[in-house]
């Protein structure tokens, strides 16, 4: 009887600990926003209309030239 006793003691003090911390995330907004996360993974980072945001067009574009490869780099690949 003292297993049993000990046994249901224990699970009323951890249901206390779960409501408590659940009440906590609660009061904190934790779940005020359920679909924004979900939304903004689908927003465009380069968007410049998002606050900080400041992507200089022509910088990436020459960076992509850049990390193109040269005519004569694909000659000598065709070659071999």
């Amino acid at each position: 009887m003292n297993a049993l006793s000990m046994t249901i003691l224990l699970g009323v003090l951890v249901m206390l600990i779960v409501v408590v911390a659940f009440l906590l995330t609660v009061k904190s907004g934790q779940y005020d926003d359920l679909d924004g996360p979900a939304y903004r993974i689908l927003m465009d980072d380069d968007d410049p209309r998002i606050p900080g945001n400041t992507v200089n067009h022509s910088a990436s574009k020459e960076s992509v030239n850049n990390n193109s490869p040269k005519e004569e780099d694909v000659a000598l690949s065709k070659s071999k």
